[in-house]
C-alpha cells in the first residue's frame, strides 16, 4: 500500500525487490582504493560538468588539447595479474541485449512483447470443441466403414474404373493393383478426413491443447551470425569506419565490464558524432580509452544505488504494471506489460488518487528512477520536487539535493530562477506569489503583480546588481519609507530617469485602495521566516541552483517543507513549476529531454501553469503532477488542466465527481449492443401442450423462444460511477498519448503486477 511518502524510505534496499528487467549489477574494473566522492565547496558550481567535458553550471571550458569527454570516472582495464579471479561473464548482457523489441502499440512494455491480434478471436468453449471434434471423428469413421463394407454400393470406386486401364483393375493378385486400391482408398480417407477436420475443428484442437504442449521453453536469444545483426556489435560503429572502438565495446559486453546504462550512455553519445556536435576522432579516442566506462556522466556514476522497478534503456520505457484481462480493455492491450518512456511523458501526465492509492510508490518513484537513469546516460534532465522524506528516491541518486529549510542542505534554491531580466524575474515570481484562482485574496491577477514586482525588482538591480533577498523584497512591497527612500536616492546619484518613474508609479499606486503591494508582502512574509534564513539567497554568498540548468543532463531532487510550512509549500511548488516552462522552453538543445516531477500539486495548477504544460510538447519536455483529488484544482482549470495532458491517470479510490471529469475528458464510444429478448412459446396441439408440461415439469422453466437484436450504441468508455466503484485497489485507469500524435484508449491497469 503506498503511504504518501511517510514510510516508503524504509527498507528499500536492494535484497527486497525484484530484479530489473536490465542485465544484473556489473563490478567495476578492477581499480585502485576509491577514494572519497567529490562535493562542490563554497564558491562551486552545484552541477559538474556534461558528459561531454563542456562547462557546467559556471565551470571553466575544457582546456586546450582535451578530447572533449572529458576523464572517465574508471580508469582503463588493467592486465590481469595471475591468480585473480576471472572478470565476470556478461553473458545475462549479451541476452538482455538481443532480446527482441518489437514495435507496439503505446504504452506496451516493449522487452521480449509478443504482437497479439488487435480483435479478439471467436473461442468455442473447451468442452463444445472437443465433443464436437470427437463426433466428426465417429462420423469420419462410420462413413469410411459404409464404404468400405460395401453398404454404400461402389459408386465411390467409379472414378478408379474410368481412370485406370482395365489390365490393371482385372490383374487383383498382382501387386500394382494392390497399390493401386491402397492407394485410391487413402485418398478417399483424406478427403473424408479433410471434410470432418473442418466440421470438427481439428485445427483449432491442435493449436489450444497440441501445440502449447509440444513447444519448448524459448531460450535466450543467441548472437546473430552477421555482426550487421547483431546490437552486441555495435554494427553502426562498424559502419563508419570505427571498427577498433566497436570491437573494444564489444570485448567489454562479452567480459561483463558494460551495463544498460553503458550501452545507452555510448550510444547517445554516438548520436552526438552522426549529428555534428562532436567529432569521430574525439569519441574513437574516448571509446578506445576508456571502453564502457567512456564519454561518462558528470558524477562519474555509471548506475543508480538501487532499482526497485524494471527498466529497458534501449526503448527507454520503465515498466509500471500489467494490462489486466478485462474486457473493457482492447485485446491487443490485454495480459501485456504496461510501461511509460520519455516519448508519452513529452506530453505530460496527471496522476489522481486518494491517499495510499499508490501515487507515490506506485508511479513517482518508478518514473524518477527511470529519469535519473537517462540523465546517467546523457538523454533527459529530472527535477523531482516532493515533500521531505517523501520517498523519491534516495540522495545518492541525485546530483544536487535542495532541502529546503534544512540547516544542513548543501544547495539553494534560486528565487529568481537564474535570469537577469527584471520582467522574467517578475513574470515568475508573481506566478509563485498570487495561488491560484480559488484564491479568495485580491493577489489573483498575476499580471497586476508583475507590474508590481517589476517596479521594485528593476530599479533594485539597477542599483545593486542583484534582485533583492527576501526581507529586503518584503519591505519594498510593504512601502517603508526608508528602504524606498534609499533606494530613490541611489536612483537620483546614478541619473536613472526612468527607473525613477517606475519607482514613482509604485508609490503612487501603493497609496490608493485596493493596491496588490500589501497582498504580496504577505505572501513573500511566509518565505520570511526563521526557518527559511539560510535559503533565497541573492548576494551571491550560497550555492543556488537555478533551473536554467536544464540544458545539461543533472538529476535533482527538493525537497520542500510541508510540516508546519504547508502554505510556503504550495508558493515553492508554483515557482518551481513556473521556472520550469519558462526555462526548458529556451533551450538551445533540445535533444535533451526535461521532465519535472512534481509530487502532491495541490494549489499548484494557475491558469499561466496550464498554458506553460500546453507548450512542453514542442520543446521536448514535460510535466508529472499528482493529486489526491481534483479538488484541489479550481473548478475552472480542472478540463484544461486534463485536456492538456496527454498522459492522464485515475487510480482506485477516485470519488465520482472526480470520475465524472475523467470521464468527460475521456469521452464516448460505439459499442456493439445485443438485447436478448425471452418470448414463452403457446402450444395449440395436445401433442405440444404435452411435450411443453414435462419440459416445465423437467426444467422448471416454461418453454421460450429467444430473440437477440443486435444495435449500435455510443457509450461513456468509463463513466464516473465505474471509475469510482469499480476500478480495484492498486489499479488504475490510463490513457496514453505520444508525442507524435498516438494514441491509446483508457486502461485498466495493474499496477503491483
Amino acid at each position: 500500500m503506498d503511504s504518501e511518502g511517510t514510510q516508503d524510505a524504509q527498507g528499500a534496499h536492494a535484497g527486497s525487490v525484484p530484479r530489473p528487467a536490465g542485465p544484473p549489477d556489473v563490478p567495476p574494473r578492477p581499480t585502485g582504493p576509491p577514494g572519497p566522492p567529490h562535493r562542490p565547496g563554497h564558491g562551486e558550481s552545484a552541477v559538474p560538468p556534461d558528459a561531454w567535458g563542456r562547462p557546467g553550471y559556471g565551470e571553466p571550458a575544457v582546456p586546450p588539447g582535451s578530447s572533449g569527454y572529458g576523464e572517465s570516472a574508471v580508469p582503463p582495464r588493467p592486465v590481469q595479474a595471475p591468480g585473480t579471479p576471472p572478470p565476470p561473464d556478461g553473458s545475462a548482457f549479451l541476452a538482455w541485449l538481443r532480446t527482441p523489441r518489437p514495435e507496439a502499440a503505446p504504452g506496451v512494455w516493449r522487452f521480449g512483447h509478443r504482437p497479439r491480434p488487435e480483435e479478439e478471436p471467436e473461442v468455442v468453449p473447451a468442452r463444445q470443441l472437443l465433443t464436437g471434434a470427437l463426433v466428426a471423428f465417429l462420423v469420419g469413421w462410420l462413413i469410411w466403414s459404409l464404404l468400405w463394407n460395401g453398404y454404400l454400393g461402389q459408386w465411390w470406386l467409379l472414378p478408379l474404373r474410368l481412370l485406370a486401364p482395365d489390365a490393371w483393375l482385372n490383374d487383383g493378385g498382382s501387386v500394382g493393383s494392390a497399390i493401386l486400391y491402397n492407394g485410391y482408398s487413402l485418398l478417399v480417407v483424406l478427403v473424408i478426413a479433410i471434410g470432418v477436420g473442418r466440421l470438427g475443428r481439428w485445427d483449432e484442437v491442435w493449436r489450444r491443447f497440441v501445440v502449447p504442449r509440444l513447444q519448448r521453453r524459448p531460450s535466450e536469444p543467441t548472437a546473430p551470425e552477421s555482426p550487421q545483426e547483431d546490437p552486441a556489435q555495435w554494427p553502426e560503429l562498424r559502419a563508419a569506419g570505427a571498427v577498433d572502438a566497436a570491437e573494444r565495446l564489444a570485448a567489454d559486453a562479452r567480459t561483463g565490464f558494460m551495463r544498460d546504462v553503458d550501452q545507452a550512455r555510448i550510444a547517445r553519445a554516438w548520436q552526438g558524432v552522426r549529428s555534428g556536435r562532436h567529432s569521430l576522432a574525439a569519441f574513437t579516442g574516448a571509446v578506445l580509452r576508456d571502453g564502457a566506462a567512456a564519454c561518462p556522466h558528470p558524477s562519474g556514476d555509471r548506475d543508480l544505488p538501487a532499482r526497485l522497478a524494471r527498466h529497458d534503456l534501449v526503448t527507454g520505457q520503465v515498466r509500471l504494471g500489467t494490462t489486466a484481462d478485462d474486457p473493457r480493455n482492447p485485446y491487443a492491450y490485454r495480459g501485456t506489460g504496461l510501461a511509460l518512456g520519455p516519448e508519452l511523458l513529452a506530453t505530460s501526465l496527471v496522476a489522481v488518487g486518494p491517499a495510499g492509492s499508490g501515487k507515490t510508490g506506485d508511479v513517482v518513484r518508478p518514473l524518477a528512477e527511470s529519469l535519473c537513469l537517462h540523465a546517467l546516460a546523457g538523454r533527459a534532465a529530472v527535477v523531482v520536487v516532493g515533500a521531505a522524506g517523501a520517498g523519491i528516491g534516495p540522495a545518492d541518486a541525485y546530483d544536487v539535493v535542495v532541502r529546503i529549510g534544512h540547516p544542513e542542505s548543501v544547495y539553494d534554491l534560486d528565487l529568481y530562477g537564474g535570469t537577469t531580466d527584471p520582467d522574467e524575474a517578475a513574470a515568475v515570481l508573481a506566478e509563485a506569489l498570487v495561488g491560484d484562482l480559488s484564491d479568495p485574496h485580491p493577489g489573483g491577477d498575476s499580471r497586476r503583480s508583475t507590474t508590481v514586482l517589476a517596479q521594485l525588482l528593476a530599479p533594485y538591480r539597477a542599483v545593486h546588481g542583484r534582485f533583492p533577498s527576501v526581507p529586503e523584497l518584503r519591505r519594498l512591497l510593504d512601502g517603508a519609507p526608508g528602504p524606498l527612500g534609499a533606494l530613490r536616492k541611489a536612483l537620483t546619484e546614478a541619473g536613472q530617469e526612468a527607473l525613477l518613474r517606475e519607482l514613482d508609479a509604485r508609490e503612487r499606486q501603493a497609496k490608493q485602495p485596493g493596491d496588490l503591494g500589501g497582498v504580496l508582502a504577505d505572501r513573500v512574509a511566509l518565505l520570511d521566516r526563521p526557518a527559511f534564513a539560510g535559503f533565497f539567497d541573492a548576494s551571491g554568498q550560497s550555492r543556488p541552483f537555478s533551473l536554467r540548468s536544464l540544458d545539461h543532463p543533472v538529476r535533482v531532487r527538493i525537497d520542500l517543507p510541508e510540516r508546519g510550512h504547508a502554505d510556503a509549500s504550495r508558493i515553492l511548488a508554483r515557482l518551481v513549476l513556473a521556472q520550469f516552462t519558462a526555462s526548458v522552453a529556451v533551450r538551445e538543445d533540445r535533444s535533451l529531454f526535461a521532465c519535472l516531477v512534481l509530487d502532491e500539486a495541490a494549489g499548484v495548477v494557475t491558469p499561466e501553469a496550464v498554458r506553460g504544460i500546453q507548450r512542453l510538447r514542442s520543446a521536448n519536455a514535460g510535466v508529472v503532477l499528482t493529486l489526491r483529488t481534483l479538488d484541489d484544482v479550481p473548478r475552472a482549470l480542472r478540463s484544461p488542466l486534463l485536456g492538456a495532458a496527454g498522459c492522464r491517470m485515475a487510480l482506485s479510490g477516485l470519488t465520482p465527481w472526480d470520475g465524472q471529469d475523467f470521464a468527460e475528458v475521456w469521452g464516448k464510444e460505439w459499442i456493439e449492443a445485443r438485447d436478448v429478448t425471452d418470448r414463452q412459446i403457446i402450444a395449440e396441439t395436445p401433442l405440444g401442450k404435452t411435450v411443453h408440461v414435462l419440459r416445465r415439469v423437467i426444467t422448471g422453466n416454461a418453454p421460450t423462444a429467444r430473440a437477440v437484436t443486435v444495435r449500435q450504441v455510443e457509450r461513456e468508455r468509463w463513466s464516473a460511477s465505474e471509475l469510482a466503484h469499480a476500478v480495484p485497489p492498486g489499479h488504475a485507469v490510463l490513457s496514453l498519448t505520444t508525442a507524435r500524435g498516438e494514441h491509446a484508449p483508457p486502461l485498466l491497469v495493474h499496477l503491483r503486477s
